[in-house]
């Protein structure tokens, strides 16, 4: 995964596309790595009206789009650091089909944080990203993009770690990480508690379940040869990270994405609602 060297940027000229920018040009900047932006469009938007339908419409369009992305790169990027790629249709489709095409090992796109339940039922954009495509995918609400002061090289990252089979893979890549950025590294690992409306009383297991899950979090740390602290949560995953992420001030956070497929898996995985939630950017893998 590391170091990035191609690095994918959706953009649709909104203003948190906009806000992304300096993020996006000191990452390309720290890996020296290659800028895409991948631009989507729909043939049937209304403000193509004025292109007659028939032969080369499409073409049309195309050259039309190309230029609009062009002048967007030559105002928000550093001359000759980008190229450029414009495609039709569903936007999480055209992303996931260039990621796949050109090799891409990185995509970093904003969320608007708002309505994530909501919004994960309309298929939006970046939860398709990050349960469809194969690289990492870097993330942030807009509102911290545009406030936040450029962190990178990242100084404290946080790993949010499950107990289920990725989370040694997890945990290496952002070991491999804080290496790269020489940044202090912080796990963590949040034990989902039954709701106090629960009718069995779950404190005799609570304490059962912190402790297994600090002592199997810590054994594969030691078997990775890593050496970061852990903390051990409970209660709401989203609520939780990001708690912890205020707490430690960190720049960057850390997630893996799960191996549930199709729809419901992206609803009921919960990765949304940590990214829309987290304080800092996120670099889910």
């Amino acid at each position: 995964m590391l170091p990035f060297r191609r690095i994918l940027v959706p953009v649709d000229f909104s203003r948190s596309c906009r806000a992304l920018t300096p993020h996006v040009v000191e990452m390309a900047r720290y890996f020296n790595a290659e800028i895409t932006l991948l631009h989507a469009f729909d043939l049937m938007a209304p403000y193509f009206d004025d292109v007659e339908l028939g032969p080369g419409y499409h073409e049309t369009l195309c050259r039309r789009e190309q230029q609009r992305l062009q002048e967007y790169a030559e105002e928000l990027f550093p001359p000759a650091m980008v190229r450029f790629l414009v495609d039709s249709g569903e936007p999480g489709a055209v992303i996931c089909n260039a990621v796949r095409r050109h090799g891409c090992d990185l995509v970093m796109l904003p969320t608007h944080g708002r309505g994530g339940f909501r919004r994960l039922l309309l298929g939006s954009v970046a939860a398709k990203v990050l349960h469809d495509v194969s690289c990492a995918v870097w993330t942030g609400v807009h509102e911290q993009l545009r406030d936040r002061p450029l962190p990178v090289p990242y100084r404290t990252i946080l790993c949010a770690l499950n107990n289920d089979d990725e989370a040694s893979d997890v945990l290496r890549a952002a070991a491999a990480i804080a290496v790269s950025f020489d940044a202090k590294l912080a796990l963590l690992h949040v034990v989902v508690t039954p709701p106090t409306a629960f009718e069995a009383d779950f404190a005799p297991y609570r304490a059962q379940l912190v402790d297994m899950a600090d002592m199997q979090i810590r054994r594969m740390a030691h078997e990775a040869g890593i050496d970061a602290p852990l903390v051990i949560r409970e209660g709401n995953i989203a609520a939780q990270v990001r708690e912890e992420v205020l707490e430690r001030s960190a720049d960057l956070l850390v997630v893996g994405r799960g191996h549930a497929q199709g729809a419901l898996g992206r609803l009921w995985s919960g990765l949304y609602e940590t990214v829309r939630e987290s304080p800092c950017p996120v670099l889910s893998i």
